[in-house]
């Protein structure tokens, strides 16, 4: 059954267009990986999810028409978002970070931090003295938080070392193994997406130009829509 269902997505900023057509299913428990190269529209399809900029086209999300909703109402359906850069709230601590937009459910502090061991030792520490990778497990782990539904991840492992980025994905794997939870993932690794998601939906100039099975995603797509 379809969680998440977007069909002829467009969006603006201004006069100038964005997204032109973007068609998107995330099913219940579903990964998928939603790709393409810089500045073809993944994040801007994001902020359409999550009402962070206004679109036209079918946007549902468990039944509720999310472009009737305002941010914070399609949150509390169950949209989490790790976004890009972080942005953690540098002047709070990891504890107040994690509890700032806490909702109730399954994911508590002790889950969160079992996941990412680190933000136990820094509990008391501001945002603002952790590494990046730390900083990262932070914006994930306060999203976590907000016991969503689906769960955004827009860049989660950009600029990270290599051994954070493996302690990135490992979680993901156990989010995707362990829970019910639906994953939307941006990232420029092929091959551990490949590994992490079910699907694949592939964006060229803001509009959806393939879909399928992450077994199914060929050299030649590759290659042509991703750089790779």
């Amino acid at each position: 059954m379809s969680l998440l269902q977007l069909h002829s997505v467009a969006a603006s900023y201004g006069a100038s267009q964005a997204l032109f057509g973007v068609d998107l299913e995330v099913a219940e428990g579903e990964a998928v990986a939603f790709m393409g190269r810089n500045g073809m529209g993944k994040t801007t399809t994001v902020k359409a999810i999550c009402r962070m900029l206004p679109a036209s086209g079918t946007l549902v999300f468990d039944g509720h028409d999310l472009t009737r909703l305002p941010a914070h109402r399609a949150a509390r359906l169950g949209i989490g978002l790790v976004p890009e850069g972080r942005r953690c709230f540098r002047d709070l601590t990891v504890t107040e970070n994690l509890t700032a937009a806490a909702r109730p459910g399954p994911w508590e502090m002790v889950r969160v931090t079992e996941l990412f061991p680190r933000l136990a030792e820094r509990r008391g520490q501001q945002a603002a003295s952790l590494s990046g990778g730390e900083q990262q497990m932070l914006a994930i782990g306060r999203a976590l938080m907000t016991n969503p539904r689906l769960l955004i991840l827009d860049e989660a492992t950009e600029g990270l070392a290599p051994l954070v980025r493996q302690e990135i994905w490992s979680a993901i794997g156990r989010l995707k193994a362990e829970t019910g939870m639906a994953l939307l993932v941006i990232d420029k690794s092929l091959r551990e997406m490949r590994a992490a998601c079910d699907r694949g939906v592939v964006l060229a100039r803001g509009r959806s130009v393939w879909t399928g099975g992450m077994d199914e995603l060929s050299a030649e797509i590759s290659e042509r829509h991703l750089g790779v």
